[in-house]
């Protein structure tokens, strides 16, 4: 048996909560911005992924209209900080409701560090960090997804293994459904399978 939910007659709040309970987990872009007044700003968006490879593209959505929007509108550069579980707390903290002439940074006691391509500052205690510029941002209802473009990536040499971010020693944190939040737990390896090698390799 299934229960069924219709959004028009549910209503969009409790629809939006029956989504992120359903849509998950979420990676979380953990995203620094600068205001036109020149106030650091830190929030987290569970709306996250890449959208392109070439040029490198990621995008986040802004739910109503957060700081993190205007302050990219207004200077076209932000930056996506790995949200990680030792800085599960601060993370969770800059999600607060602060009045944009409030740094999350300073609030939070978190610490920066300069970007070397954008002008808002890094999170120096998290592993890795995208450093982009405005792409674009499309309106969809309540919501506006920014597409910002990568210019550089950093990443603490002691994640790296084999010449790539290692999931295990990243530690990233996601979002799940109601005040849920997850973490790695077990990774599984698995080829992709490729169409020449299907009859052959391939058992369920």
């Amino acid at each position: 048996m299934r229960l069924d939910f219709a959004p028009e007659d549910t209503g969009s709040g409790q629809f939006y909560r029956l989504l992120t309970a359903v849509v998950l987990p979420r990676p979380i872009a953990w995203v620094s911005t600068v205001s036109a007044e020149g106030v650091d700003n830190l929030a987290p968006h569970s709306f996250f992924t890449v959208a392109c490879v070439d040029p490198p593209i990621v995008q986040f959505t802004s739910v109503g209209r957060k700081d993190t929007l205007t302050n990219v509108e207004a200077t076209g550069e932000f930056v996506v900080n790995l949200a990680t579980e030792p800085n599960f707390a601060q993370v969770n903290a800059t999600g607060t409701d602060f009045p944009p002439a409030t740094s999350e940074f300073d609030a939070a006691g978190i610490p920066r560090e300069p970007s070397l391509k954008v002008k808002p500052p890094r999170v120096a205690t998290s592993p890795a960090a995208l450093e982009c510029v405005l792409h674009s941002t499309l309106r969809l209802g309540d919501s506006t997804v920014v597409f910002g473009r990568v210019v550089h990536a950093a990443v603490a040499a002691e994640v790296v293994r084999d010449g790539l971010p290692s999931v295990e020693l990243l530690r990233p944190l996601s979002r799940l459904g109601r005040d849920e939040w997850g973490t790695v737990g077990g990774v599984r390896e698995i080829r992709r399978i490729r169409h020449a090698d299907w009859p052959g390799h391939y058992r369920g």
